[in-house]
Order: structure tokens, then C-alpha cells, then sequence
């Protein structure tokens, strides 16, 4: 498990490219049989991929040591978008497929989870987010059709896209977790633009659907102090409450977001217009 520390707006002004991709990217989110997890300080999120292919994965016993309790979700929820090919996943003996861009909400104190691909040839990829929890709701599967759409943007401006939201009050109950999907149509390149930030919570962005020779600048910092990471395919980017989250791509892409905070008022945002950018 990798610790990322909270970085303050303040010492975000002064780092250059490494030190910004060292606090702010992970570039290693999935290989074969091997599940990957970052614990974020910033609102204790963690976050990573899990790809079975040969063998079934399950959290380790130890994590939840890790956390100062006797496993993973005693105390957190979870939720898993699979981009790749059909999986199982078991949930205290309870078997749920999960198939590609479907959607698996795990409620908090799920003891033993485990994760398998249908076919090796075609293995899952389990993109999960974890919040901390305290209430146990239901576990549930959401498929592509269940989550609540909107399509926003226009080929003018680059910005045609859907987004996708899963794991949302609308669609079912969580503590405090917000997930869910967002695919730019072809030619469209820019995602969250005009941008914001939003005080109440912070984000990860997990972008995907993007071969060898293309890349998104991924825009961070404050609005007035603007970055950019370089973002290539299946990487992550943490955002914390004060930092825009917006990015634009050589061609389309896929990304998913995942909130936690405060509240789970998807509107609840500072919007920033572009003429105030620097």
C-alpha cells in the first residue's frame, strides 16, 4: 500500500514536474494478478486496481491492521467500476458478475471479498475507491443502464461527453462515497471545462480508453496558480479540495471519478471561469 500525504495549496506553488507527479499521479494502477492500493491522507480515501488472471485476489488480512482494525471494510465502504472483461466477485459468500463498464457497491463490514476474471484470456479490471464508513448499507451491483446519465457539452468546444454516475444518492445509499464514469464522444478532448473546484470534497480522477501515443494534460493546482500533470493511459490523479481537476487529451478518452467529503450533492461546486484562469 502506497501512503500519499496532503500537500498544502501553499507548498503545491513551489513544486516543479517531479515533485508534482511524486505527491499527486499514480502510474501504476494494475498488473496481472496483483491488486494495487494508495492511501490518500486527503479525506483518507484509497484507491487502485485489482486484475485477476490466473488466480483469485482477495485483500489481505494485514490491511486492516494497517488501518488500526481487524480487516479492510470493517470500517469503510467501497465501490468498483470494471473497464475490461467480465469478473466474479464474492462478498461473504454472496457471488455477484460484474461485466465491463458495470458498477459493484460494497457496504461497509463486508468481511471476506475476493476477485476473479470470467475468462483469463480476457481478465477484469477492478478500478475501486474506498471511503470511510459508518453505516452498513446494502451491497449492490449497477449496471451501465442503472446509472444515472447526463450528457453535457458540444463539438464547438471540444467537450461532448456523458457522464455516467453510478454510485450516487439518485441510483442508491452510501455513506459518503460518489462514483462514476465519464466518456468523451470522438473529437472531444477537454473534460471539466470551464472548471471548478469544491471546498466540501475532494476527487480522484482515473483516466483510461487511451492507446500507447496519446496522453491527457491533466490541470490541477488553484485558479489562479495552475499546473499540469502529464497523464497516460490507466494512471490516477488525486485532487485535493483546492485544486481545479480538468484536463484535455491528444484524442478521447474515458475517466473515472471518484468523490468523498463532506457531502453528496454532485452540484455543489465553485465554478471558475475560464477568463480568471492563470
Amino acid at each position: 500500500m502506497q501512503i500519499r500525504q496532503s500537500v498544502h495549496s501553499e507548498h503545491a506553488r513551489q513544486m516543479g514536474t517531479e515533485e508534482l507527479r511524486k505527491h499527486f499521479l499514480v502510474e501504476d494502477t494494475f498488473a496481472a494478478d496483483h491488486c494495487s492500493m494508495t492511501y490518500s491522507h486527503v479525506d483518507r480515501i484509497i484507491f487502485g486496481g485489482i486484475m485477476p488472471v490466473e488466480q483469485t485476489l482477495s485483500f489481505a488480512p494485514e490491511l486492516g491492521h494497517s488501518l488500526g482494525v481487524d480487516y479492510l471494510l470493517q470500517r469503510r465502504e467501497l465501490g468498483l467500476i470494471n473497464i475490461a472483461g467480465a469478473g466474479v466477485i464474492t462478498v461473504d459468500g454472496n457471488e455477484y458478475e460484474v461485466g465491463p463498464r458495470e458498477a459493484l457497491y460494497i457496504g461497509q463490514g463486508a468481511r471476506d471479498v475476493s476477485f476473479s476474471s470470467v475468462d483469463p484470456a480476457k481478465p477484469a479490471k477492478f478500478y475501486y475507491n474506498s471511503a470511510p464508513a459508518h453505516t452498513a448499507y446494502p451491497t449492490r451491483k449497477i449496471t451501465l443502464e442503472e446509472a444515472a446519465p447526463v450528457t453535457l457539452g458540444d463539438a464547438a468546444s471540444s467537450n461532448r461527453r456523458t457522464i455516467y454516475k453510478y454510485i450516487v444518492p439518485d441510483v442508491l445509499p452510501t455513506c459518503q462515497l460518489l462514483m462514476g464514469l465519464t466518456q468523451l464522444e470522438p473529437g472531444s478532448l477537454w473534460n471539466t471545462m470551464p472548471c471548478h473546484t469544491h471546498e466540501r470534497r475532494m476527487e480522484v480522477y482515473f483516466y483510461f480508453d487511451m492507446n500507447a501515443d496519446t496522453a491527457v494534460f491533466h490541470m490541477m493546482g488553484e485558479p489562479q496558480q495552475t499546473r499540469h500533470l502529464l497523464v497516460h493511459n490507466e494512471q490516477a490523479v488525486i485532487s485535493p479540495s483546492w485544486s481545479i481537476h480538468s484536463g484535455v487529451g491528444t484524442q478521447s478518452y474515458t475517466f473515472i471519478w471518484g468523490m468523498v467529503g463532506e457531502n453528496q450533492v454532485f452540484n455543489d461546486m465553485d465554478h471558475v471561469a475560464v477568463r480568471d484562469l492563470r
